[in-house]
């Protein structure tokens, strides 16, 4: 059996694409801002916090005081806070998309 022969003048794959042609964006510098703001990221936490802390507080604030014992109605309270942090959240997140929108007709008016 015979075995290829390797020659110095050969170039293996890596010094190939050096030489071949660098590529458009190499040359650019790369662009590590986060995609999605900060100041979404914290209200994504801000209201993740409300959402495990709203019900299991209330269930526990109200159980013993203002229900008496009864772990029902302590629950249902415990669900309806649950249910106003989750459709706060929404209207906040559609405004924030609305102002958005408003921002980039704008700009796109100023460009005319």
């Amino acid at each position: 059996m015979t075995s290829r022969r390797i020659i110095a003048s050969d170039k293996d794959i890596l010094e190939k694409d050096d030489h071949i042609r660098s590529s458009p964006a190499a040359s650019e510098k790369s662009d590590i801002t986060p995609a999605v703001p900060i100041s979404v990221i914290l209200k994504l936490l801000a209201f993740t916090a409300a959402m495990v802390a709203g019900p299991i507080g209330s269930y526990f604030l109200t159980v013993n005081t203002i229900f008496r014992g009864n772990a029902t109605l302590a629950g249902a309270t415990a669900a309806l806070v649950a249910n106003v942090v989750l459709v706060v959240y929404v209207i906040v997140a559609m405004r924030e998309d609305q102002t958005e929108r408003r921002a980039i007709e704008e700009a796109a008016k100023k460009k005319r």
